[in-house]
């Protein structure tokens, strides 16, 4: 996957792992900075293994960034996770809101495409002259995955879950998405220019500034509207500042 291959290279720092948290909702790890991610899994726990638990703070936070690449969906959060760790996010690119605001913004009485479940969807019903919602495992009125192909092209705005990355859609989603404004949506997110080089007009990420507490709170269960320690931003793309 071009994307990945292309945000990895510009990961030229390394840093030894601290700490690797696989929790019930995120999944996070500590190197450089903490990143976080999405937990997914392919249902079960038991259908795939993770490889080497236990010694996964022996690796380097580049070594782990390998992960992102694997078909297992644990060790992609894991990869995604550690990916978001070596990030160094350029704050002054960025203004400190949710990704619901460039939405909001865009997307007002236009036609936008959410492709993932987010707390925000009802109130994004209201501004939107149509609002679909895509997800892999879809609730009353939101549409199966494969609707993509029909409903991403009829779209003004599109919002992309950064688990796009983890579940290796993101290419295919961003190519049935051209042409579109394009948010990138969820913790998951890379702050990282490298999106808008392939069409993502705005990252709406998050950035960890108490890992402690941050980590506190995922492994205690926490969603991400009940965690603590994080910042959300919206990174633009230069022409859209």
């Amino acid at each position: 996957m071009k994307i990945l291959d292309d945000l990895i290279s510009t990961l030229r720092v390394d840093s030894a792992v601290q700490g690797v948290y696989v929790c019930v909702f995120w999944t996070a790890v500590v190197s450089r900075h903490c990143g976080l991610a999405s937990t997914l899994h392919e249902g079960h726990p038991y259908h795939k293994i993770v490889r080497e638990p236990g010694k996964l703070r022996n690796k380097s936070a580049l070594e782990l960034v390998e992960y992102a690449k694997s078909d297992h969906l644990l060790e992609a959060s894991i990869g995604m996770a550690a990916i978001n760790s070596l990030i160094d996010i350029d704050e002054a690119r960025c203004t400190e809101k949710n990704a619901f605001d460039a939405l909001a913004e865009k997307g007002r009485d236009k036609n936008i495409a959410i492709v993932g479940h987010f707390p925000w969807i009802s109130k994004l019903k209201k501004i939107a002259r149509t609002l679909w919602v895509i997800e892999q495992r879809p609730r009353e009125g939101e549409l199966p995955a494969e609707a993509s192909e029909e409903i991403l092209p009829k779209a003004d705005v599109v919002g992309l879950t950064g688990t796009a990355f983890t579940n290796h859609t993101i290419g295919k989603l961003l190519d049935l998405s051209k042409g579109k404004f394009i948010v990138m949506v969820g913790p998951t997110s890379p702050l990282s220019p490298v999106l808008f080089d392939y069409g993502v007009d705005v990252i709406g990420g998050t950035k960890i500034v108490d890992a402690e507490k941050t980590v506190r709170f995922i492994t205690e269960g926490a969603t991400h509207v009940q965690t603590e320690g994080i910042k959300h931003l919206n990174m633009f793309r230069e022409e859209n500042t």
